[in-house]
């Protein structure tokens, strides 16, 4: 099939052309009825905000154009089985995990996940063991997952049903995959991979390996992250014969909407097919933006500008103040970051330049004479916690759901068995999880990110935090 055919997004636009009378849901019927101040900005998208009528398939059941869509972008990304996503990476992180592991079952899974991979093994009740990766000088961050550890991992827990990991880390750095996949592969099961800022490795040199390339079995990509489709958008790939496909739809048909968005579909066709008409002028130009917003920056003393394994990240290491501090500074002049840590702020880019390089370098302007009429910013950093080589959690999470809460101070903590996860955000990554034992570093931990103003997905805690009761 041409790759630049979309077959989702053209079955859409025929759909609309036919002026069709829709006595079907949705009720604003392709945004005739509609909220009047809202209508002229949604009217477009309205129009592709269809339902299964006939010619536009279904996703839980595909045989026409959805189907189609996804055929082409299994080609595009080499693998066996491509399943698009509604309701972003999580839902392809909790179907993988899902379709592995039993009640009980031992799966080895990295401890700096996503929410959504702690989520996945909650409601699988499987038995995860956690593998921290090794803390890197160069990124200043526990970022190394290493083919020995996981080696060590499953000679300790020879019954474990796969092994889950995230590449890249948010911050764009990744480790050797391969040689991963080979040691996860002599154990014969499967490796899953969250690949949620991976989607454009696909596209070759410069950028890193791909996860499918280097030997995953099951990956799941935020196409919204790094290539241009809609917030919530995903891929989910598998290839090989390690993981059952029945299950990953079956677990897809059950977390997944059965009322999936069409726009939302239609944009993972059209993001598929953006990657796929790539060309080396199109890089030419991206990579000259790159360096030109990289000098910009480089030209300022209030950072270091490090670059990781994907081009398409640029990191400023923040030399005064904290991370926090220097994002709301560049937010109030309107340069907007990704995120913000202790001694780092993230700034991440798209496939092709997206910004006025003259209008980022005024507002950098701004910004310095700004801060010359400030007193220097004091430096507030906290060591890093060091989480343990392998982990397991206190107790099951079926006992879990049996046993009492009660709330406690935070502060006080320490000795308790967590109840809830505590997750500062973005990135979504849990500093303590739940089931895990609260210590006096994390609790220096959360004091010292809550000094500097970040924000934690834990409503209450200036109440205290859910512990078990006893323990």
């Amino acid at each position: 099939m041409n790759s630049t055919y979309m077959p989702l997004y053209e079955a859409l636009k025929r759909n609309i052309e036919r002026d069709p009378l829709s006595f079907h849901v949705p009720g604003h019927k392709y945004g005739k009825v509609f909220e009047k101040q809202a209508s002229e900005t949604f009217q477009s998208i309205l129009q592709l905000d269809a339902t299964e009528v006939d010619g536009l398939d279904d996703l839980h059941a595909p045989e026409g154009v959805i189907w189609e869509a996804q055929k082409l972008a299994s080609e595009f990304f080499q693998c066996d089985h491509t399943f698009f996503l509604i309701n972003g990476t999580t839902v392809g992180n909790i179907a993988m995990i899902l379709s592995v592991c039993l009640p009980g079952e031992e799966i080895i899974v990295q401890r700096n996940c996503h929410k959504s991979v702690l989520n996945a093994l909650e409601l699988s009740g499987a038995s995860p063991v956690f593998i921290s990766p090794r803390y890197e000088k160069e990124t200043g961050r526990h970022s190394h997952v290493s083919a020995e550890d996981v080696e060590r991992a499953l000679k300790d827990y020879p019954d474990s049903k796969a092994v889950f990991l995230t590449y890249p880390d948010y911050f764009g750095r990744t480790y050797d995959l391969e040689k991963i996949a080979e040691v996860v592969h002599r154990s014969r099961i499967p490796l899953l991979v969250d690949e949620a800022h991976g989607v454009h490795f696909q596209l070759g040199s410069p950028f890193p390996k791909a996860a499918l390339a280097a030997g995953a079995d099951g990956v799941a990509q935020s196409a919204h992250k790094m290539a241009p489709a809609m917030t919530m958008a995903s891929f989910l790939h598998v290839q090989g014969d390690r993981i059952d496909l029945n299950r990953i739809r079956h677990y897809l048909q059950m977390l997944q909407s059965s009322s999936p968005s069409y726009p939302l579909m239609a944009s993972l066709d059209v993001a598929r097919a953006y990657l796929a008409a790539w060309k080396p002028s199109e890089k030419e130009d991206l990579f000259s933006f790159l360096d030109q917003v990289k000098a910009l920056f480089q030209s300022y003393n209030y950072w270091t500008v490090k670059t990781t394994d994907d081009p398409l990240k640029l990191t400023l290491e923040v030399l005064s103040g904290t991370g926090f501090e220097w994002a709301e500074a560049l937010d109030a002049v309107g340069i907007v970051p990704e995120l913000a840590t202790t001694d780092q702020v993230l700034l991440v880019f798209g496939l092709a330049p997206s910004l006025d390089v003259q209008l980022l370098e005024d507002r950098l302007k701004t910004l310095d004479s700004q801060l010359k009429k400030q007193t220097n910013r004091a430096t507030i950093i906290e060591d890093q916690i060091q989480f343990p080589a392998v982990q397991k959690l206190e107790f099951s999470y079926s006992l879990m759901q049996r046993m009492d809460v009660e709330r406690v101070d935070w502060q006080e903590a320490a000795g308790y068995v967590a109840a809830e996860a505590i997750i500062p955000y973005p990135p979504g990554i849990p500093l303590v999880l739940k089931g895990e034992r609260w210590d006096d570093q994390h609790i220096a931990q959360v004091r010292a990110l809550s000094s500097q103003g970040a924000r934690f997905q834990n409503t209450g805690m200036e109440q205290g935090v859910l512990v078990f009761k006893g323990e």
